[in-house]
């Protein structure tokens, strides 16, 4: 186990509900190839705070990786919804340009 992850697991165990550390956790264990412990506590998160900061990106391009196109497409759709009501034009453009990133994918497939 590296420094930041047991770091940022020691911070979860003193404060569960620290949701920053459990984003950052997350990230982490996808560079580390640990798909399901990353699965697990980005939907954590999403149970939480579906509108959690960068959540509706990274959980959908999580889910587009794996094959869960349908669940990427949700993720983004309803991140567009929350940046659009939240002012945040940087983040729904990138939504956006997930969105449409995952149209080609879907349409190649098809």
């Amino acid at each position: 186990m590296n420094e930041t992850v047991r770091r940022l697991a020691q911070f979860i165990r003193q404060n569960p509900s620290d949701l920053f550390s459990r984003f950052a956790l997350a990230l982490e264990m996808i560079k580390l190839g640990e798909d399901e412990k990353a699965r697990t506590l980005f939907e954590s998160i999403h149970q939480t705070q579906p509108d959690y900061p960068g959540l509706p990106y990274h959980l959908g391009k999580f889910y587009q990786r794996i094959g869960e196109l349908e669940m990427a497409e949700s993720l983004f759709q309803k991140g567009i919804e929350f940046t659009t009501e939240k002012g945040d034009l940087h983040a729904k453009n990138e939504l956006l340009q997930a969105m449409e990133e995952l149209k080609f994918v879907k349409s190649e497939m098809s």
